[in-house]
This record gives C-alpha cells, structure tokens and sequence, in this order.
C-alpha cells in the first residue's frame, strides 16, 4: 500500500474514533437534564443571554462614541441626551451580561454537586451487582477506577462544554453579522485564526486519555501504597517493619515515571500550541492594521472603528472558545467512555426464583462439584461430594488453600460451580432466588470486616432486614459471648468502634471476632450456620467456651465449621479432610484416629505442642 493510501486509511479510521466517542453526548446531556430540569434550563437561559447580549453592548457603543462625536460638533442638547440615553443602554447590558455569567456559574455549580453525587452512586450501584468474581478480576478493578477517577465530573463538563459552544455560536452568528457590514473577508480571516489552536488541542488530548487510560494499574498502585501507609490497620507493621521509607520510595517511582512521560506529552503540547498560536496573533493584529487604515482613510467613522476593534478580538475569542469546546467534548467524551465501559460491565444475574426445596428433610447436598477459579491452572475444588443432613455438624479441616473457604463460597453462589450441582432441600441452589438462598446461610469469615459503626450496628449487620432492632442486638451479643465487653464500652451498644471518628473506641482481636460471632446469631431464621476459623483471635480458654456454645446451640441447624485447630472438629458429626481441593478422608474423629492418615497425623502433631 502506497504511504498516500496509509494516511488515507488513518485519517478515515481517526474520524471514525473521533466520531464513535461523541455517541456518549447525548446520554451525558440526558444524564444532566434528568438530574436537575430546571438547574440544566436556566443554563441555558444563561447561556443564550451570554452569548447574545455581547454584541449588542458592542454595537451600542457604537452608537454611543458616533453620539458623542456628533454631540461635540452640534452642540445640540437633544444630541446629549440622546448619548446619555444610549449609555444608559450599554449599562443595562453589561448589568445583563454580569447577571448572566454570575447565574452561569452559580448553577452549573449546583447542578456540578448534584450531578457529581448522581454519578458516583450510579457506579457504587453498579458495584454492588458485581459478583465476587470481577472484584477479583483486575481488568474490572481498572474500568472502576477510570471511572471514579475521571468520569464523575465529566457529564458536566461536557454539558458545560456544550452551553459554552451554543454561547459561542450565537455570539459569532452576532459578531459575523456586524462585521459583514465591513467585509466578508474579516469575517473568513476570524474562522481561519482559531484553527491552530484547536488543531493542537484536538490531536494531544486523545493521546494524553490513552497516556491515562494505559497507566491505570500504576495509578492504582499507588493509590495502595498511599493506602497502606495512612490507614490505622496497617500502621503497626509499617512502624514495627520499618516499611515507611520504602513505601514511600516506591511511591515517588511510580510518581516519577508517570510524570516524565506525561512531561513528554505536554511539553510538546505546549510547543505546538506556542508555534500554531503565532498566526492567530498574526491574524489578530492584521485586522487591526486593516481597520485603522481603512478609518484614516475616511472608509470608517471612529465608532465603526471602535466597534469593529472589539468585535474582531471578541470574534476572534470566541472562535478559539468555540473550537476548544469541540476538542474538549471530544476529550469529555473519551473519559465518559470509561464510565459507561464499568456501567455497562457485563453481569449475569440469577435466574431462580424458588423460595423452597421439596425435601427439607435432605439437608445440603454436593454432588460431584469441581470448580477452578478464573485464570487458574488447577481446580480449587475437584470431585468434591458429601451431604449435611439438618441438626447435624460438620467439620472440614485442611491445610490452607486445601479448598475449604472455596467450598462455603459455593454454597453461598459466591461463585458457581464448573461442574456438579449443591443441592439444599433437594432443590439445586441454582433454582433458588438467591435472596433467600442467602437469608438460610449465616456465616462467619475469617477475614470478616470490622465496621467503623456502632458495637450495636456492628452486630446488626448480620441480619440487614434488623439491622437496627436492639432487642435481636442483646440477643446475638449473647450468643456470641462479647456481651460483657459489649457492657464495658462508654455508651454501651451506642458506642463506635475503632478509632477513625471521634468518639470511637476500639476492641481486642479476641473481641473483635466474638462481635463477628454475634453477627451469626443475628440471622435467627439461617437454617445453616458456617464458622470460618472462628476462634483465630482467641485464646484456648474462649475457644473451648465458643465451641461448646455454638455446639448448643445450633437447635437443629446444619452448621459447618472450618478450623486448622482441631480440638472442635472432633465434636463434630462427620469430619472431612481436603487436601488440593479434593476430599481425601472423612468420617468421625474416632474413624479418622483409627485410619492412621491426615486427620491423625495432624491431630497427634498439634497435641504434641501441649505436652511437656
């Protein structure tokens, strides 16, 4: 292909980009006339105000200066007042222009707020439909950056952008009429001066959106850097590890290599505008030579010259505006890409809608389930069967990564299987509306989170249908053995916890998970109780209380328990030992003791730390 044909093909496919990304303006422009109706109105009210009302202050002080002049040479009081009329006009007009710029401002900041709030919870509401799966997918953990990065004021601006290019038009369709009346070329020479500048703008900013686009991991990182090293949970390794200084190191890297290409960008940015900006001044001070001489050679009056004077820098002006706002809807465009790009991240949502199972007499059933996770090589759970049948316990031990916490994930639909079903009440978990699949399961993770809520509130979210029912709050703390610390806060149940807010008083790790515990017991309907290592952060003494507890009071719920320590699971009706993903022993603690395998090896290895 000849190098003519290359430049062809790219100016085509360069339009057509430019073209495809301007179909996000008008779902901007719908975006912002539905947040605010009324605010998006008098924008435009505004905007038309501003854009015409300039050229008619111009032509009235035309009309002022050749009443002035006229004034002198007469002498003629009809002649003054007539000036001072004229004046009083002009004022009116610039009161008007002052009025509609000051309202401009003033309501595109309240519509900016509004909007900015809008948008931010549109994509917090598209997070909350994600599956576990895209938040552990980085592709997605970019397209929400972006678009929290940029997105969320950008509908604005682009509106903004749109009100300023309809001002700028109206002023120039003004500005061009006027200047016709002295020659259609100054009327060309105005168009042609504000080329270069958008040339310029419209070929750096695509490539300053693909700069930031392509950097998005990077920025992430360091937005996790900066997160590790001001948060309170990370403060004790970073002072105890001595991590500060290089964190901060790698923080200043990333800074850097992003700057020094970004540097890159905008230097010759700067000097191409420099360079292309040279003719429009050019042009500018043509004209001017122009309309000087055309005045002293009589062609024009003085008020023609004042008038056409400010007309051409004005003109001038808003030809420049009027192609910058074209480069930056385009740029608006690009970052209001990737917040459709998140919005519009694709979600399989569940399809069941049974509410219950035809056998609730056969418990929790896996049948040949395997599962891998996305961009895994091996599976996380392979071939894994086994049944819990309603009032009975089961205990799946391992070493960690063996599949455990993968499995209650499944049951959960946390994710769903590759192969093999989960069936609960003889009904495959599918088939379930998930909702209510999720209000029968209660379960307490290892890594549960600590809410910088209310010690009530904290247990509350357990059952979010009670979240603020006080008497469930008694309950559940009692249940789950953190009652008495509960007791010691300031202000007891009304008390905050953790130490980000004023006022907020933080827990032990030992009481921190008997509080996830208490969680458990707030979900009273659950028909299957999961304990993820929920004893990791308590001493023997509280572990043996907590197991003995939850042993009785299960009242004839399924209950699962997953722990490395193995002084419960022997309690329990059937063990199950995974290794790899796959189930590898099963049985009581005395068959297990008897098979002389994992479990017992485990089991004897962990006594042997107790004896002397």
């Amino acid at each position: 292909m000849t190098r003519g044909g290359m430049k062809t093909e790219e100016t085509t496919a360069g339009l057509a980009r430019y073209l495809g990304v301007l179909r996000y303006g008008g779902r901007a422009l719908h975006l912002v006339w539905t947040t605010s109706r009324r605010l998006t109105a008098a924008i435009g009210l505004f905007t038309v105000m501003a854009g015409a009302l300039p050229a008619a202050a111009a032509y009235v002080g035309k009309l002022v200066v050749d009443g002035v002049l006229r004034a002198a040479q007469t002498g003629d009081a009809a002649d003054q007042e007539h000036v001072l009329m004229w004046v009083g006009v002009e004022g009116l007009l610039i009161l008007m222009v002052g009025m509609a710029q000051r309202g401009l401002t003033t309501c595109q900041f309240l519509l900016k707020a509004i909007l900015g709030h809008r948008i931010e919870s549109m994509i917090l509401e598209k997070a909350l439909t994600l599956h576990l799966s895209h938040f552990e997918d980085a592709d997605v953990h970019d397209k929400m950056d972006q678009a929290r990065r940029e997105a969320i004021a950008r509908p604005m601006a682009l509106v903004t952008g749109t009100f300023a290019l309809i001002r700028d038009a109206i002023s120039l369709s003004t500005y061009a009429a006027l200047l016709f009346q002295f020659s259609g070329w100054a009327v060309l020479l105005v168009a042609a001066a504000g080329l270069p500048a958008f040339i310029v703008e419209a070929r750096f900013t695509g490539h300053t959106f693909r700069f930031l686009r392509n950097k998005t991991p990077e920025l992430r990182e360091r937005k996790y850097l900066e997160m590790i090293m001001t948060r309170e949970e990370n403060a004790k390794e970073v002072m105890i590890f001595r991590l500060g200084e290089m964190l901060l190191g790698r923080y200043h890297a990333l800074f850097w290599k992003l700057y020094y290409q970004d540097r890159r960008i905008q230097l010759r940015r700067g000097f191409w505008g420099f360079v292309l900006g040279t003719v429009s001044i050019f042009a500018v001070y043509g004209a001017y030579v122009w309309i000087i001489l055309s005045t002293i050679q009589g062609e024009l009056s003085i008020g023609q010259m004042t008038m056409y004077l400010v007309l051409f820098r004005q003109s001038q002006n808003a030809v420049t505006s009027a192609l910058t706002s074209v480069g930056t809807m385009y740029e608006n465009n690009l970052y209001l890409s990737t917040l459709y790009a998140f919005l519009e991240t694709e979600v399989t949502n569940s399809t069941g809608r049974a509410t219950s199972g035809p056998d609730p007499d056969d418990g929790l059933r896996f049948e040949r389930v395997t599962f891998t996770y996305p961009g895994g090589t091996r599976p996380a759970v392979e071939d894994a069967s086994f049944q819990l049948a309603p009032g009975r316990q089961l205990a799946l031990v391992g070493d960690n990564g063996s599949g455990k916490t993968t499995l209650v994930k499944l049951l959960a639909r946390l994710h769903d299987p590759d192969s093999g079903r989960i069936l609960l009440h003889g009904r495959d978990i599918a088939e379930w509306d998930i909702d209510v699949l999720r209000r029968k399961i209660a379960i307490v993770f290892q890594d549960f989170v600590r809410y910088k809520l209310t010690a009530g509130e904290n247990i509350g979210v357990g059952d979010i249908d009670h979240f603020t029912d006080r008497e469930r709050w008694v309950r559940a703390a009692r249940q789950g053995l953190v009652e008495p610390d509960i007791d010691e806060l300031p202000i007891g149940y009304d008390t905050r916890l953790g130490r980000s807010f004023r006022g907020g008083h933080e827990l032990s790790g030992g009481q921190w998970q008997k509080m996830a515990l208490a969680r458990l017991f707030m979900r009273e309907e659950a028909e299957i109780y999961v304990l993820d290592e929920p004893t990791a952060a308590v001493d023997a003494e509280a572990e043996a209380q907590i197991f003995e507890h939850v042993h009785r009071n299960t009242d004839g719920r399924m209950c699962i328990l997953i722990s490395h320590r193995l002084s419960f699971p022997r309690t329990a009706d059937e063990i199950i030992v995974m290794d790899g993903g796959k189930i590898i022993e099963r049985g009581t603690h005395a068959e297990l003791m008897d098979l002389g395998g994992r479990y017992s090896d485990l089991f004897q290895l962990q006594a042997s730390g107790y004896v002397d």
